[in-house]
């Protein structure tokens, strides 16, 4: 039975450290949420750690210049894992092979192609069309308010071809302010659909977790699934995610479900329950805003 609560302190002594959603519950792709950053902030006073763990194609490097235009000041977090860290980790792997076809908006997602000393013998990545492609990299759409169906014709003969798609941002829609956008997990789960391999690194799939948790050891933390508490807005991400590492989770109501479960400050009680039962979800825990 999830706990609908007014306030992150009413439970936050119950864990050492958060795994912390961005997009939703930190800010709304355009700017910080005050109660958000505030509660973190007093968290952290309190001897927490705040880990996180977004679905960014992002390298960490490039959601913390993105979370200072934000204004989310980096007093609030520890460290961040990012799906764009973890993606890019397995492309320098090999796992698409060397001659990848890209998706995405360069301006917006050449951090993603940038060295990572961290791999040992990095392959050798150079993007090329369509027709030469060893493997698909899709950091998202070109034009984010595109419907994904007008990627078919390239998916069915990538298809064809074989191809292994690496999907940076498992996201299927984002909200941008007020404005709901596609990111690239609406493009890989089409490509899968159409019977084609989609390879997946962010939430709710075990590497961005693993990631999180060598964060955490980075830090000199050593802290078990009972002492950490998942927050995000993401029934389909940070939830199921939690979910599958046996880690409590506090589900943000007014986030992407807030039409749903008819939250203004809090959640509709009734409205959650048919949600979370349409779903089958349980999170441990339900709140209107991190606050």
């Amino acid at each position: 039975m999830t706990q609908i609560i007014t306030s992150l302190s009413e439970i936050s002594g119950n864990y050492d450290a958060l795994f912390v959603d961005l997009w939703g519950c930190v800010h709304n792709g355009v700017t910080a949420y005050p109660d958000a950053v505030e509660a973190l902030m007093t968290y952290r006073a309190d001897g927490g750690t705040v880990v996180l763990v977004t679905n960014s194609p992002k390298p960490r490097a490039g959601v913390e210049s993105q979370l200072e235009s934000f204004g989310v000041p980096a007093s609030c977090y520890d460290a961040i894992a990012t799906s764009g860290d973890s993606a890019r980790a397995a492309m320098y792997r090999g796992m698409v092979g060397r001659k990848v076809w890209f998706m995405g908006e360069w301006a917006r997602d050449a951090g993603f192609f940038e060295p990572l000393e961290v791999i040992d013998n990095p392959v050798e990545i150079e993007r090329v069309d369509l027709k030469d492609a060893e493997g698909i990299v899709c950091c998202g759409p070109n034009d984010t308010m595109a419907d994904p169906e007008t990627n078919r014709a390239d998916f069915l003969y990538a298809k064809q071809k074989g191809l292994k798609l690496l999907c940076a941002n498992p996201d299927i829609i984002v909200d941008r302010g007020d404005v709901r956008e596609w990111c690239a997990g609406a493009l890989a789960r089409l490509y899968t659909e159409m019977g084609g391999e989609s390879l997946y690194f962010g939430k709710p799939h075990p590497p961005i977790y693993d990631l999180a948790r060598r964060r955490l050891s980075a830090l000199g933390k050593d802290i078990s699934s009972d002492g950490i508490l998942a927050i995000g807005d993401g029934i389909a991400t940070d939830i199921q995610g939690a979910t599958g590492e046996d880690i409590d989770s506090l589900f943000i109501t007014g986030g992407l479900a807030a039409d749903e479960t008819k939250t203004s400050h809090q959640p509709d009680p009734q409205a959650l329950t048919a949600y979370l039962q349409k779903e089958m979800s349980s999170p441990t825990y339900a709140i209107g805003k991190l606050r």
